[in-house]
């Protein structure tokens, strides 16, 4: 959906901004079926329900030492379950958790439909730079990257470990460009799209399918926000 008011200026644009997960690949889908399939190891403690509601609180808990990512993610998993069995979980169980959530640091990062077509098109035209920009522990994010084949498209790869407002000012400082030339594209409203817009930037949003739990905000219309139904949509919205 194109607001017939936005004012998002589209010739001035120097900088796109790409998320990675949800954006680019497939990654909140894995992270479910495990804490699915978590809750089902489980079963003999607690209802699935209250294994997923206790680990959103452990992980909420845990993000301001260990930030985001598979390894953060997969320690609130254990320590979840520590918790909801009362510590009763045999080590079987244990194990198979811990090796659930190793899994996941090999999930395939398969590109989403349209998004290499679309890359190679805005590429090719050399208009603008453009940067993928993605949050989560380091090496984890660059498995990914890596396995998705998609480096090729990018002038450069920024990992951090939150995405804040400064983190957004430093980007256009970085490539000498001012917030109104800058477009971050991404599937996260409270990541990618709302910090962004308070620092000035420009933003399209394309919705995934699934949200991590942590990242739900409630979304809003803004006159330099752009809704697209799919990623392939950006070449007749840039282009």
């Amino acid at each position: 959906m194109i607001l017939d008011n936005h004012q998002i200026d589209i010739p001035a644009l120097k900088l796109l901004v790409f998320d990675a997960d949800d954006t680019l690949w497939d990654c909140q889908s894995h992270f479910d079926k495990v804490m699915k399939d978590c809750a089902e190891l489980l079963k003999p403690y607690v209802s699935a329900d209250e294994v997923e509601e206790n680990l959103y609180r452990t992980e909420r808990s845990n993000m301001p030492l260990m930030g985001y990512g598979t390894k953060a993610f997969t320690i609130s998993l254990l320590e979840n379950a520590l918790r909801v069995s009362k510590y009763q979980v045999p080590a079987d169980i244990v194990e198979k958790i811990l090796l659930m959530g190793k899994g996941l640091l090999q999930l395939p990062a398969t590109p989403l439909d349209g998004v290499v077509d679309t890359l190679t098109r805005l590429k090719q035209c050399n208009k603008w730079q453009i940067v993928m920009f993605t949050k989560g522990e380091s090496l984890d994010q660059k498995g990914k990257i890596e396995r998705s084949n998609l480096s090729q498209f990018f002038d450069n790869i920024i990992i951090v470990d939150d995405k804040t407002d400064d983190e957004y000012r430093d980007i256009c400082l970085r490539f000498g460009v001012s917030p109104h030339e800058m477009v971050m594209i991404g599937n996260s409203f409270r990541s990618d799209i709302a910090p962004a817009l308070r620092i000035g930037a420009n933003a399209i949003y394309i919705p995934f399918h699934v949200t991590w739990a942590l990242e739900h905000i409630e979304t809003f219309e803004h006159k330099r926000l752009i809704t697209l139904s799919s990623f392939a949509e950006l070449t007749d919205l840039l282009l």
